[in-house]
Formats: structure tokens, sequence, C-alpha cells
């Protein structure tokens, strides 16, 4: 399938036939007046979709979107998403939030619009909204795309800005909520976090692997790197990152227990290529070095 690349707002409404009132900012509408064929399209801009319907599927990299009826996908720039047209279905009909990065230069948000994760989520990790949750997502896009449609006015980009950034607020809002109403799917996956983590320093998966990765623990569940993270950090109060640490050094601690292992070969063990960087990673994270923990425990 060929990629259209999508770099600007105005190339990706012109594929669609949308009508582009701003250059760095844009609402736009699919129903079944819309051409909507399969394609896959490179994004330059972040995309915020909000679909109401069944009708297609939405592949990134090589796992499908969970995108149905009720739900919010987002993209970030760079990414390249394959959109694909049900058979013999009706036309899916979404509203999407699209805009540049260049809109935020200079703006609160541009410095923290990489903290809004969920535009990196990847695989089965659509936002399932309630009704009222839809209707403020939506109503949001209705203030957008009615300043949109006002004569530009020294107003108009900040009262632009400002509600983007509600928006992704409650986004962030609609995620938690759901990390905690799928509270069985998370046990599970955290529980299998814990054992693959458990299994690679215990095997010493480290002395061919290095030292053990988030992204590592995301791929074996299926997981985005950012959805994970997340996940992680809701269910356990520490980052993916921290917990892996926290890990690592009670290992590293239950090995300095053992006289036969010598700190290189407890850091080769870990993943580290040098000892220091091993020694220097444990005081960081007890406040000693292994030999001084060594002393302290003999």
């Amino acid at each position: 399938m060929e990629i259209y690349e999508a770099d600007t707002i105005e190339r990706y409404n012109r594929y669609f036939g949308f009508e582009t009132r701003h250059p760095l900012v844009s609402i736009v509408h699919f129903d079944d007046t819309v051409y909507q064929p399969t394609h896959c399209m490179h994004f330059g801009f972040y995309a915020l979709f909000l679909k109401n319907t069944t009708g297609c599927k939405i592949k990134y990299g090589k796992t499908n979107y969970d995108f149905d009826d009720e739900t919010v996908v987002s993209f970030a720039p760079g990414q390249t998403v394959g959109i694909q047209r049900l058979e013999d279905g009706p036309a899916p009909i979404a509203t999407g939030l699209l805009f540049h990065p260049d809109f935020l230069l200079r703006t609160p948000l541009g410095q923290k619009i990489k903290q809004y994760s969920f535009f990196s989520y990847a695989s089965n990790e659509a936002l399932h909204l309630s009704s009222e949750e839809r209707t403020i997502l939506q109503d949001y896009m209705d203030k957008i795309e009615r300043e949109l449609q006002h004569p530009i006015d020294k107003f108009s980009k900040s009262l632009i800005v400002s509600n983007i950034e509600v928006m992704l607020n409650y986004c962030m809002r609609f995620y938690e909520r759901q990390f905690i109403t799928r509270e069985e799917l998370n046990n599970s996956t955290i529980g299998r976090f814990e054992i693959l983590l458990d299994e690679y320093l215990d095997s010493g998966m480290g002395l061919t692997e290095g030292t053990p990765a988030v992204k590592y623990f995301a791929d074996k569940v299926c997981l985005s790197p950012n959805y994970f993270g997340d996940l992680v950090k809701s269910e356990t109060g520490k980052t993916a990152q921290e917990y892996i640490q926290l890990k690592m050094i009670n290992y590293a601690k239950s090995s300095l227990l053992d006289p036969r292992l010598s700190t290189k070969q407890i850091a080769e063990l870990l993943g580290f290529q040098h000892p220091q960087h091993f020694i220097r990673f444990f005081k960081k994270q007890t406040g000693n070095t292994p030999r001084e923990y060594r002393l302290q425990i003999k």
C-alpha cells in the first residue's frame, strides 16, 4: 500500500476534500459524504480522532488498534497509520482534531506536549468513552471549531491552544479511569511483567541482552512502551523504569551476600558492560558502593 505523506494539515485536508481554515490546526468531520479509501498515511502533526461508529480498522505497525465506536485514538508526528474500510460496512463517522507542532511554539502546551504519552500508545490501547465523557470531548472540539470559524484576532491562538490543552487533560483523566476499570486485565499484565522481570534477572539474561529495558517487557506483554509505562505507574505508583531498577537493586543486594560472586560478575549478570557503571548505579540507589554494602552486612 502506497504511503501518503500528510506532512501538513493542508495536504491532509486536500486528500479528503476538507476545507483548510488555518494552516496549523483543523477540526475535520468524517461521515458518509466523505470519500474514505483504504490508505496508509504518514502524519506530520498531532491528530486525535473521536469515533462515533464502527466502519474501519486502523493499523499502526503490525498491530490493529482497539478502535470501535465511542473511542478515541491519537497519533503523533512521525507515525505511519493504515486505514482499512470494512467491506460492505457503513462509512465510519468521526470527528478529528489536527494540530501541527509549530502551532504550539512559544506556548506552555508546547513545552509539555510530550507529557501526553497517549499520543504514542500503539496497540489495543484506544480510549473507550462513556456517553458523558464523549460529550465532554465533543464539546471542546466544537469550541475549537467555532474559534476557527471566527475571524482571527490576537486572542485566537491562545483560546484554541487553551481548549486543546483542556481536552488533552480530560483524555489523561479518562485514560486513568480506564486503567482502573480494567483492573483485572491490568493486574494480569503487572503479574506477567513481574514474572518476566524475575526470569530475566534469575536466568542471567543480562549477560547477552544487557540491562533490562522497559521496551523489552512492553513488547512481551504486547503493549506500547508508553501505555505500558503508564499502566505500571497507575498500578504500582512507580514508573516502569523505577520498578525495574528496584528489582535490580534487590537482585544485586542478594547477590552481594554470596562471597563467591565478585562485583564484576554481578555487574555482568545485571547487564552492565563495565563494573564502574554498576557501582555508580548501586551507590545512587542505596547510598553505598557494593563493597561498602558487603562490609556492612558481614
